[in-house]
């Protein structure tokens, strides 16, 4: 469908396979670089032009974790891509009603469209009814609001799948061990997602009658606190066969605990897709043989989604006219296999 696709411009079908091609698809007005050079929001699509001048107001939580830093440089950097765009983008918080002020004054500004990563989805809600009620069309990103009301797009993670692809891949490596142990380092306890991280990883290793997960452990997604937690478990777990942790955050932390006990007879595989994990996976000498991916990179996409949402855009490579209601990105195991692919979306 030629014809379809040229009119819509953006080329985003890569958009729900791994992080690593995620943004092979969408548009930008830059000039391809050589492969080994693309971070994953550098790559340019086929045959984008620029269009309307869109005004996109961006507010998330305030950056004060690996992740959340990467999604907002992966939205400036990628808007700086584009001639036609501009970045009001708000200095971010972790307090609900500051977080909601902003995106009110961005309501106020009379922005094109909205991206909004929200501290509390829930307690976010009304913000994102609002504007969606001014006209102004809202990409929420990740956290997910109470409505779908509140929101014209929703693209995120998948929680679920981290877990379900670490127990698979964990499973793979142990099924032919009789009596494998398994133990969980998991991330705060009094969030969703991370219940549903660990209910993917509980339901992948039922695959595995051979597997017992015989502990789990809540950290709280900092350096400290996976250090401190996983000390804990290696002195509770004197043999084990492999370990999945949630966060590469607090992995940094399980790792100096780990090293310090002396311990490498299992396996660790990590979660989000830190550089730092990256290149001690690539380095393999040591626990950590692999992590599974929750893409930072999903905010450059969120970027090209408000874009085309304030040129009336679809997306090519769909045959609709409209960009989807929602996009759920893969959770792709990196390991020593793949690791080069990824690096560049690594981050700090």
């Amino acid at each position: 469908m030629p014809e379809i696709t040229s009119r819509r411009g953006l080329l985003f079908g890569a958009a729900a396979v791994s992080a690593g091609a995620l943004l092979t698809g969408c548009t930008s007005n830059e000039p391809s670089q050589s492969e080994d050079q693309q971070a994953g929001n550098d790559q340019p699509a086929a045959d984008d032009k620029p269009g309307k001048q869109v005004t996109i107001g961006f507010a998330g939580p305030q950056a004060d974790h690996g992740w959340l830093n990467a999604i907002n440089d992966n939205a400036k950097s990628r808007a700086e891509k584009y001639s036609d765009v501009t970045l009001e983008i708000t200095e971010g918080s972790n307090d609900t009603a500051q977080q909601i002020g902003q995106i009110e004054t961005l309501i106020n500004k009379k922005v094109d469209v909205l991206v909004v990563l929200p501290a509390d989805g829930k307690a976010l809600t009304q913000v994102g009814l609002k504007a969606m009620r001014a006209g102004i069309p809202v990409v929420n990103l990740d956290r997910i609001f109470n409505s779908p009301q509140a929101y014209r797009c929703w693209i995120g993670g998948d929680n679920y799948g981290m877990g379900l692809n670490a127990g698979h891949y964990i499973g793979e490596k142990l099924k032919g061990k009789s009596g494998a142990r398994v133990i969980e380092l998991a991330g705060l306890d009094n969030l969703e997602l991370t219940k549903q991280r660990t209910q993917g990883f509980d339901d992948a290793l039922k695959n595995y009658p051979n597997i017992k997960k015989v502990a789990r452990q809540a950290a709280e997604f900092t350096v400290e606190s996976g250090q401190a937690k996983m000390a804990q478990l290696l002195q509770a777990q004197s043999t084990f066969d492999a370990l999945w942790n949630h966060d590469d955050d607090q992995g940094v932390g399980a790792l100096r605990a780990i090293e310090q006990a002396g311990r490498d007879d299992f396996l660790m595989v990590g979660g989000a897709g830190a550089l730092s994990a990256f290149q001690a996976i690539k380095q393999d000498d040591g626990v950590l043989k692999a992590t599974v991916l929750y893409p930072p990179t999903m905010a450059a996409s969120a970027v090209d989604l408000a874009r085309a949402l304030g040129q009336s855009k679809g997306i090519g490579g769909l045959a609709e006219f409209e960009i989807p209601s929602s996009l759920t990105l893969y959770s792709a195991v990196v390991d020593k296999t793949n690791v080069d692919q990824y690096m560049s979306t690594g981050f700090k």
